[in-house]
């Protein structure tokens, strides 16, 4: 059992030095700010040891020639504390100016550092598939990713520094301690145990009911951001209570967290300074004895024993703060293998442009008996052997009821996710022998609800092709119908969309999407029911821009308005993942007992 029981532990033991050492390692590509701040770290911990040793010199000096009788020489003795009392000044200052450097090094290594790690995750997150995305809350994502970051960043700038000062400022302590009086540092050290065994078994405890808070708090901020995302839905159910009772239920749990970890800490604090403080008085009240013994016996002269407080003192100050900051530090170690795991997952494949293909697809687009399951549904088909193909430049449109697959196949041909079997090929060639970037770069899709970014009409429409000039975003928007309506605006095409183009209507968010899918020029246009949810007067405008765009390329079309379809050269009906029907309108409108012609009669009027 004790094997067993042990095991783990030095699993655990192992895992948080290896995270700490990789917490570390990430200041390495920095050394030349870190080295010469730990370098000033060890100066400024030295300064500091200096100043006991001073201030016994300084204060028992004066005490022992005080009672040196009336033989004392009163010029020397003012000569000798204006040395000490110079001597400290100096090292003061000097203090002072190389901890502004130790300061300024530290911050510039570790905040470069987590630069880079920004940088590093935000790159891995945009890049990992879909797949994780469907397995991972975004809002927890999010959160979580927030509040790990700063914490690294907490630790790297200010907690390590502030440890490793700690650590050397003990150490030195202790040394000076046992040259000061061995006899009085060893009394003092076997009052140690009680206050190191305490600390370990509370700050466990702390420990503990931190990292519950810090989920606690990650799950109200998910609360918060699903919320403010569909804040639409929240006002039109009338569920703004549901959603404050939610929220006030995460925060009540929370706050019951946080107050028992306050109490926790409230014990443990009040506990460090009782013990301390007792540890002190006694070690005063032992000292105060050795005075009175000669130094040749072991005793301690004024000097010694006002120094000897003094270590003493900033020897309880560095072992007082040591475990906050191992606790800060242990909580960073958790929050970088978090991190670790989000730059280990197999992300997609990074393209050089000079590894690209060049020329264009002629739009050649076939799916042959093609079979899909979402990984968190893989018992669930989604596609069964489906198959279709769609001639360069020819208008397809896929359509059947809600669930038989429409929107999977779009994801399928844009490699959001990898079919279970079957073939995607364009051009006569598997999809996956073309590079992933080049492959999407030859696509562009309009969707149902477009989410456009915070930024300018003019940002979002450029979108479509990163550093396209003004001229071009402007015929882009001529040919999408929507420059009309961004001239109209006083700002033009500086006109902020607000989030998630709040501010335009959905006819207009329409229409600027065109114009991106436009600007990028496809060799193959995607468009998932983008006139579904538009009135008559928007719809009429948008499909007029999307004619206009569809001109002289592949049109693969989503749709449930059979209207916006007539003129598709051809016409795949899905039902269970499976094309059950194809044809152009004319010839599914009149199958007898079809699924189209039950389509068509519902939404058509005789």
């Amino acid at each position: 059992m004790s094997e067993d029981t042990s095991k783990p532990n030095k699993e655990k033991q192992t895992s948080l030095l290896r995270g700490a050492w990789e917490l570390l390692s990430c200041l390495t590509p920095y050394n030349r700010y870190f080295i010469p701040a730990l370098v000033a770290l060890c100066a400024t911990t030295f300064l500091v040891l200096l100043f006991p040793r001073l201030m016994g010199e300084l204060v028992g000096g004066s005490m022992m020639n005080s009672g040196a009788g009336a033989d004392i020489d009163v010029d020397e003795v003012l000569s000798s504390r204006n040395k000490v009392a110079i001597t400290l000044a100096v090292v003061l200052c000097v203090q002072a100016v190389v901890a502004y450097f130790r300061i300024n090094w530290f911050a510039k290594a570790g905040e470069s550092a987590l630069a880079d790690l920004r940088k590093r995750v935000y790159s891995r997150l945009v890049r990992l598939p879909m797949t994780y995305f469907g397995e991972h809350r975004i809002g927890e994502l999010s959160s979580r990713l927030a509040a790990d970051l700063s914490l690294i960043r907490d630790t790297l700038v200010t907690t390590t520094p502030q440890m490793l000062r700690q650590l050397l400022t003990l150490l030195g302590c202790l040394v000076m301690i046992f040259i000061t009086s061995l006899k009085l540092s060893l009394f003092m050290l076997a009052c140690l145990p009680v206050v190191i065994i305490a600390t370990a078994l509370v700050g466990r405890k702390i420990r503990g009911q931190s990292k519950l808070a810090q989920d606690q708090m990650a799950e109200s901020n998910v609360i918060v951001e699903e919320t403010l995302q569909s804040i639409v839905d929240v006002k039109a159910f009338h569920n703004e209570n549901h959603e404050i009772g939610r929220y006030h239920n995460t925060i009540d749990k929370f706050l019951g967290t946080a107050l028992r970890t306050a109490k926790a800490k409230a014990t443990f604090v009040s506990f460090i300074i009782f013990v301390m403080f007792g540890v002190i008085t006694l070690v005063v009240w032992y000292g105060a004895g050795l005075l009175a013994v000669p130094p040749t016996e072991g005793g301690l002269t004024s000097a010694q024993f006002f120094q000897f407080i003094l270590y003493t003192v900033f020897l309880s100050g560095a072992l007082g703060s040591l475990p906050e900051a191992v606790s800060q530090v242990q909580k960073a170690v958790g929050a970088t293998e978090r991190v670790r795991e989000i730059l280990g997952e197999q992300a997609e494949p990074v393209v050089m442009p000079s590894e690209m293909p060049g020329g264009r697809l002629k739009g050649d687009v076939v799916m042959d008996n093609v079979g899909f399951a979402y990984p968190s549904r893989a018992d669930h088909p989604v596609l069964q052997g489906l198959s279709f193909q769609c001639q360069p430049g020819q208008r397809i449109a896929i359509v059947g009821p809600s669930g038989a697959g429409k929107s999977t196949v779009i994801a399928l041909l844009l490699r959001l996710y990898e079919q279970s079997s079957g073939s995607v090929c364009f051009d006569g060639k598997e999809a996956v022998t073309y590079p992933l970037p080049y492959l999407r770069s030859q696509m562009a899709m309009v969707p149902q609800e477009v989410l456009l970014f915070g930024g300018s009409i003019k940002e979002n429409i450029a979108y479509g092709r990163i550093g396209a000039s003004d001229e071009e975003i402007i015929a882009a928007a001529q040919q999408a119908n929507a420059h009309t309506f961004i001239e109209g605006f006083p700002d033009g095409y500086e006109t902020l969309v607000g989030d998630r183009g709040v501010k335009l209507s959905g006819g207009q968010r329409q229409r600027v999407a065109i114009a991106r899918a436009i600007l990028a020029d496809p060799a193959i246009l995607i468009l998932d029911e983008a006139t579904s949810s538009l009135d008559s007067e928007s719809e009429h405008q948008v499909q007029q821009a999307l004619d206009s765009l569809m001109k002289g390329r592949t049109s693969i079309i989503i749709a449930h308005r059979l209207s916006t379809i007539r003129q598709a050269d051809q016409i795949f009906v899905l039902k269970d993942g499976q094309v059950v029907e194809h044809g152009d309108h004319s010839a599914l409108a009149e199958k007898p007992g079809g699924v189209y012609a039950m389509l068509s009669k519902l939404q058509f009027t005789e």
